[in-house]
């Protein structure tokens, strides 16, 4: 039950729910529309769900649950709505509003407390990770789990993600990252390394090629100690002052150093990172530090574009089409750095993909706990990329990689066709391993 009008208007930000006119321009760019082509799943109608309860319509959150569980968080409604809604915030509030009076059982609730509040947080956690995951793969364990079909029993599809997880690194090559690499030649830059908790725990190797691609085009990296997760995990579930805890540490721990740029290799942690300044709008005495940290926030492929590129050539022509990630294009407004780097290098032949703006399903967690939604997504997208006729998909977040990955698996296409990271298509090119 709302307990108090005025008050829930505040925390469900519903002033910015009035900015909406409900035109409609939004519902061709909402994957979820497109699929489910029903209003309740559309930007528009989850806007218009929170506004019933801002104006005491709906006296129960719980009956927002669905719809706002359901959306993918990938704002292109942002970016092509008239009247510049802030549907980000609008539905982070109203998640984080649902969360706080949401009675979840004893296991969920420790599972969610274990995860959110002691292992995303913690890079000594996340590099246990890591390390299993290697041992999973090295004692045979992952080779008899797969034998044994043991994988095609696991809940929730996990058993499909499990085949797609990238090659873990070893222990002893996990503990080499550098704190501090030298450019290469003449230094034009000093950046510090965001590192990331899901990317540096199993997506290591793509970490290490982003320090030694960023040396290799003419900057210092420092890889800061104290840095933590983003805090997107946490906001688009509904943790939102654990979001802000972690924006305030990663504040703090960045500002220590004098750089000219903190840079990212993932499209979603850049866009959590691009937004502490009104995540912690509310925080007097964090704003204006939070401001300075989001103007020095970028994305690798602006640093490296900045810094001239990577001026090589592929042996022979190959096909490659662009995998955006939803919110380097909605939220950072990176859109043309990848792009240019893939066709400054010769020989290679850029066929974009028929709606290509459209978000793949990944979102996150989105493709595990809503998996039949997001495989309707995926399908599509698939479709799209077997039209380019392309032998290689190139990707700059890691769960749209993943998604890709489970996308050529599903299609059976692994023979014909790649899923790599743009950083890891830049280190193959120049030579880097």
């Amino acid at each position: 039950m709302i307990e108090n009008l005025e008050a829930i208007r505040k925390e469900l930000n519903y002033e910015k729910t009035n900015q909406c006119v409900q035109c409609g321009y939004c519902l061709p760019a909402c994957p979820t529309y497109m699929t489910m082509r029903k209003e309740t799943h559309s930007p528009r109608g989850r806007i218009n769900l929170v506004k019933m309860v801002g104006e005491g319509k709906i006296t129960d959150l719980s009956l927002l649950e669905e719809p706002l569980d359901l959306c993918l968080g990938c704002r292109a409604c942002e970016t092509v709505c008239p009247t510049g809604v802030e549907y980000g915030t609008i539905l982070e509030s109203a998640r984080a509003a649902i969360t706080r009076r949401k009675k979840f059982s004893l296991p969920v609730r420790t599972i969610r407390n274990i995860l959110f509040k002691k292992v995303f947080p913690s890079r000594k956690a996340m590099n246990l990770i890591g390390n299993s995951m290697w041992l999973y793969e090295k004692s045979g364990a992952q080779k008899l789990a797969r034998k044994s079909g043991l994988m095609k029993k696991v809940p929730s599809h996990l058993g499909e993600f499990e085949a797609i997880v990238p090659t873990a690194v070893s222990p002893w090559e996990r503990s080499s990252l550098p704190g501090f690499t030298p450019a290469k030649g003449e230094k034009k830059y000093t950046v510090a390394f965001f590192v990331g908790c899901v990317m540096d725990a199993m997506f290591r190797k793509i970490n290490q090629l982003s320090v030694k691609l960023l040396s290799k085009v003419g900057c210092d990296v420092l890889v800061i100690e104290n840095q933590t997760c983003c805090g997107a995990l946490h906001a688009h579930t509904g943790e939102l002052e654990d979001s802000k805890m972690l924006a305030k540490r990663n504040v703090a721990a960045f500002e220590q150093e004098k750089v000219d740029f903190i840079v990212n290799n993932a499209g979603g942690c850049g866009a959590m990172m691009a937004e502490y300044d009104h995540l912690l709008a509310d925080e007097s005495q964090w704003v204006e530090r939070a401001q300075r940290f989001v103007e020095k926030t970028k994305d690798i492929s602006q640093i490296i574009a900045l810094c001239g590129g990577i001026k090589r050539e592929v042996p022979s022509t190959e096909r490659i089409t662009y995998q955006r990630s939803c919110h380097m294009t909605n939220v950072q407004k990176v859109t043309k750095e990848p792009l240019q780097l893939i066709q400054s290098i010769a020989n290679v032949e850029l066929i974009e993909m028929k709606d290509a703006n459209m978000c793949c399903g990944s979102a996150g967690i989105y493709n595990i706990v809503n998996y039949n939604a997001s495989m309707e997504i995926l399908d599509q997208k698939m479709e799209n990329v077997k039209e380019t006729k392309a032998t290689t998909i190139i990707t700059t977040n890691p769960g749209c990689l993943l998604q890709m990955k489970l996308g050529i698996q599903r299609e059976n296409l692994g023979d014909g066709i790649r899923a790599v990271h743009l950083v890891e298509y830049l280190a193959e090119v120049a030579g880097i391993s």
